[in-house]
């Protein structure tokens, strides 16, 4: 059963796969028949394809052409619009101007890059002419509207620029008021400046615009030629407006020194404005108009600003090389401070390589400056020293040279910070040693002259007066002043030491000759009688004649040195007091004791007033008339 089943089976699954093959033969007898067919329609349309394509190709060049010609036809409408632009001018629309210049630089570059377009070379040649008008006339509207906004600064403009405290306060410029150095230089090293605005800022964009199409069309030298010509006029007008003199050093030699020394000082203040108001406002115009053309900036700044940096820079080198002078000193030291003042504006505004030459002389001079002045210190030490005047002073006092010198070595030390800085620059060492050792040699070369002076007096007393009333003031200025601290004061101590020696000297050379008049020394006589003192002494052996004659030779040596010593001067109060009360000391006391002791002797005398003709206080009344410095006639009153 299981075996007949199993051939069942098959014999069904054999009946099924020979209907199947039977249906496969079929199927590819059908497909075989539509293959043929297909084959027969492709070869129908073929030719109908091949017509589609080449038609369909034919309308995409069309098209690309026709679009081809539509942006060169766009090309030449633009460039008759531009060239209606660039005929009418920039005046009525300077932008529209710009941009049409723009649109005509793209069609120049379009045309340029079509080869194959016939009439190129005709377009191109039109375009570029029509350019060159355009930047001619680009040019022209860069000068003209440069030159309408350029117009000098007023010097009230520029005053008012400058901080409240800095702003003349009189008709000369270089006027700061009653401050001394000291508070000056403090008020200008916290001010504030607002450089001036020199062109309209609503102007600076358009003159950057036209700039910066004249730099496209490498028209660089045109422009910096057109802004050099222009602005630098303007700027140097600006500072003869303000009062800045070209003047040579044979000008400066020829002025008198009142006149040259106000010149100094305008100049001071003319640097100050120059620098900080006019080429720093001057600088941020360049820097506006010219963004973007660093080299460009520079060099056209440094072209506009070098004749006015040279004009008043050469003022500066003809002081700094003109005949040394003492007096000259502090203007020089004026100079070089504004020189320092000046120089961290003067890297920042003129930086950059163009201006490398502007920067070297502004530090050349302040080299120069300080160079000078430490040659005119040199010189007034050795002046001082050597100082041969022949002007006499009469009455013993301060001689002219002592104040003078004096009020210089007050006057260099408001000037100390300054002074250090330049022996900073100048030398090696400590700047405060050097200053106390400079000022030291100056007051040792003023008491050497003073020893020299006071040997044409011929009355000994009177050098030791001139020698005590000029050391004196010398020690009274020092303590008094900056100049203690550097001096120190042991100097102090020891030169009023020396005031007190000549004190001595005075009186020991002026008075030495009365007071012996009043020994009694000498007074005994063989020949005398027995006579009796005042005070029941005995002045046996005492000559009455010896005592008339001493007397007499007391009262002639004290009118003499009353006439005499009225006209001497002793200008200080407080000393002319001490050393009145010296001679008081010595002198009162000894004349009341030879009075007292002798006047017995010539008291019963025909004429006794002959021989006493003073008492004690009416020499001590006269004693407060010396030193006063009268003339010989009020003496004589």
């Amino acid at each position: 059963m299981g075996v007949d089943l199993l051939s069942e089976r098959a014999a069904v699954m054999r009946e099924s796969l020979e209907k199947s093959q039977i249906s496969t033969d079929n199927m590819v007898s059908i497909l075989g028949s539509f293959d043929h067919r297909l084959s027969a329609l492709d070869s129908a349309m073929r030719p109908t394809q091949i017509r589609t394509h080449s038609i369909r190709k034919a309308h995409e060049n069309i098209d690309r052409t026709l679009k081809a010609a539509e942006v060169i036809l766009l090309q030449f409408d633009l460039s008759r619009q531009t060239e209606m632009k660039i005929l009418k001018g920039p005046h009525e629309d300077l932008e529209g101007y710009l941009e049409a210049i723009d649109q005509l630089r793209n069609n120049i570059r379009f045309f340029t890059s079509k080869k194959n377009f016939r009439n190129n070379d005709g377009v191109l040649l039109q375009a570029n002419n029509l350019l060159a008008k355009a930047l001619s006339k680009l040019e022209d509207e860069f000068r003209q509207l440069l030159s309408s906004y350029s117009k000098p600064v007023e010097p009230e403009r520029l005053f008012d620029c400058l901080p409240s405290s800095l702003r003349p306060a009189s008709d000369s410029p270089g006027h700061h008021g009653e401050k001394n150095h000291a508070e000056h230089q403090r008020t200008v090293e916290t001010a504030v400046y607002t450089p001036p605005s020199l062109i309209p800022p609503r102007i600076i964009p358009l003159l950057h615009d036209l700039a910066e199409q004249m730099v496209e069309a490498g028209h660089k030298q045109q422009l910096l030629k057109i802004y050099r010509e222009t602005r630098s006029s303007v700027l140097e007008e600006s500072l003869r407006r303000l009062g800045v003199e070209k003047l040579s050093r044979d000008d400066v030699q020829r002025m008198e020194w009142e006149v040259l020394e106000a010149k100094i000082g305008n100049w001071i203040h003319f640097m100050r404005i120059a620098v900080k108001l006019l080429f720093s406002a001057e600088r941020k115009v360049c820097d506006q108009l010219f963004e973007g053309y660093d080299a460009l900036r520079d060099r056209c700044f440094a072209e506009v600003t070098e004749s006015s940096v040279s004009m008043l820079l050469s003022f500066g080198d003809a002081i700094a090389k003109s005949k040394r002078s003492p007096e000259k000193l502090f203007v020089l030291l004026d100079m070089y401070e504004i020189m320092r003042e000046i120089h961290a504006e003067i890297e920042t505004v003129f930086a950059g390589k163009a201006c490398k030459e502007i920067r070297d002389s502004a530090l050349g001079l302040t080299k120069r400056l300080a160079q000078t002045a430490q040659e005119t210190f040199g010189d007034f030490e050795e002046a001082v020293e050597k100082d041969a005047t022949k002007t006499a002073v009469q009455d013993g006092t301060v001689h002219p040279l002592t104040s003078y010198v004096i009020n210089y070595v007050k006057f260099l030390f408001d000037y100390q910070t300054t002074l250090k800085q330049l022996f900073q620059e100048n030398e090696n060492g400590e700047s405060n040693t050097q200053l106390a050792s400079v000022t030291m040699r100056i007051m040792q070369a003023l008491q050497t002259n003073l020893d020299g002076k006071s040997k044409q007096y011929k009355d000994i007393a009177l050098t030791h007066l001139f020698l005590m009333n000029n050391i004196h003031y010398m020690v009274r200025s020092v303590r008094r002043s900056e100049a203690k601290d550097l001096l120190g004061d042991d100097w102090v101590q020891r030169h009023r030491r020396i005031v007190q020696q000549h004190a001595n000297q005075y009186k020991r050379n002026g008075w030495a000759k009365i007071l012996q008049s009043l020994s009694i020394q000498g007074l005994n006589s063989s020949g005398g009688g027995s006579n009796m003192s005042a005070d029941g002494g005995s002045n046996s052996g005492v000559s009455r004649a010896l005592v008339k004659e001493r007397f007499k030779a007391f009262n002639s040596q004290f009118e003499e040195l009353h006439q005499k010593q009225t006209q001497w001067t002793v200008p200080d109060t407080e000393l002319r007091e001490s050393l009145r009360l010296a001679v008081a000391e010595v002198l009162l006391p000894a004349y009341r004791n030879f009075i007292k002791r002798f006047g017995p002797l010539v008291e019963n005398v025909k004429t006794p007033q002959k021989y006493i003709r003073y008492t004690p206080d009416d020499l001590d009344r006269m004693l407060g008339e010396f030193f006063e410095g009268k003339t010989l006639n009020e003496s004589r009153r």
